[in-house]
């Protein structure tokens, strides 16, 4: 049990310990909430002394960040002309935002502490109900860090993978609330005219977060389109998103990492065409 327990609060949330009833009362709860919204959120789920860490390995690196005021769509794809003008491939919208790249996290890192625990990836694999399930193999986009500051905003869009977690470390003064449209897309259907309305403003089927710092969500990013309300006030947003796959080769298209992290590694490029869900991205 390295590390465990003092990341996580075991005594609410006994992930290190799956024969025991709460764990099932937990991943009953967690099931039920993904199968009904496409997320789930645990309150408190990292301890307080963890979440300082966290934010003082982000304050350490602010230098190593990546940060980028860039136009894409929901799907980090570069323009398509022969579209409609009203397909979402072709409605772009400025981000700003930054991302503390995973292969930048320190040596000591309580974030790869936190990914490399078998007893998250059983229990992150019994919610979703998916298996096996794997840790992503992105080197950039597996665990990093999302920092956003005054006035950043991050349109909406699709993840590369399918499942992430997110760890709110520190909330924004005022606005980045996390905001999603519950499967607004599967495998066997894109749903753009359902996309498209949402881009234009059409809210019916939104739905919004309010985070809290050590709070745990678990989302199925590449199904349900989300975004991160604009940043206000003084006080920047940093989120930890450890992030899994069903595919343990598929990694971002080296389009998807540019844009996001601010370049693509030899092995992007590698496996840029091994086969995925078929969805875009």
């Amino acid at each position: 049990m390295k590390y465990i327990e003092e990341i996580i609060d075991l005594e609410k949330y006994p992930v290190h310990n799956p024969s025991c009833s709460k764990y099932n009362e937990l991943v009953n709860y967690t099931r039920k909430q993904l199968n009904e919204d496409g997320c789930c959120v645990l309150p408190n789920f990292i301890r307080p002394d963890s979440i300082k860490r966290m934010k003082d390995e982000v304050d350490r690196n602010l230098s190593k960040i990546y940060f980028t005021s860039d136009k894409h769509n929901p799907y980090f794809t570069k323009e398509d002309k022969t579209l409609n003008e009203n397909h979402p491939k072709r409605i772009f919208t400025v981000r700003q935002s930054g991302y503390l790249n995973s292969d930048d996290l320190e040596k000591d890192s309580d974030l790869d502490k936190f990914y490399d625990l078998e007893e998250m990836l059983k229990f992150v694999s019994d919610s979703l109900e998916v298996f096996p399930l794997y840790k992503w193999a992105d080197p950039l986009g597996k665990n990093p860090y999302s920092v956003m500051h005054t006035d950043h905003y991050f349109p909406w869009h699709f993840d590369g993978n399918e499942f992430t977690l997110s760890i709110l470390i520190q909330k924004a003064e005022k606005g980045g609330f996390f905001e999603y449209v519950p499967d607004i897309r599967n495998k066997n259907n894109e749903n753009f005219e359902e996309v498209t309305k949402v881009l234009k403003g059409d809210r019916t089927r939104v739905k919004s977060l309010d985070l809290k710092p050590g709070d745990l969500q678990i989302f199925k990013g590449r199904f349900s389109m989300h975004r991160v309300t604009k940043i206000e006030g003084k006080t920047p947003r940093y989120i930890a998103l450890p992030c899994y796959v069903k595919n343990p080769l598929k990694i971002n298209k080296p389009e998807h990492s540019k844009q996001v992290y601010g370049k693509a590694l030899p092995i992007h490029f590698k496996r840029e065409n091994i086969q995925g869900d078929g969805l875009t991205d």
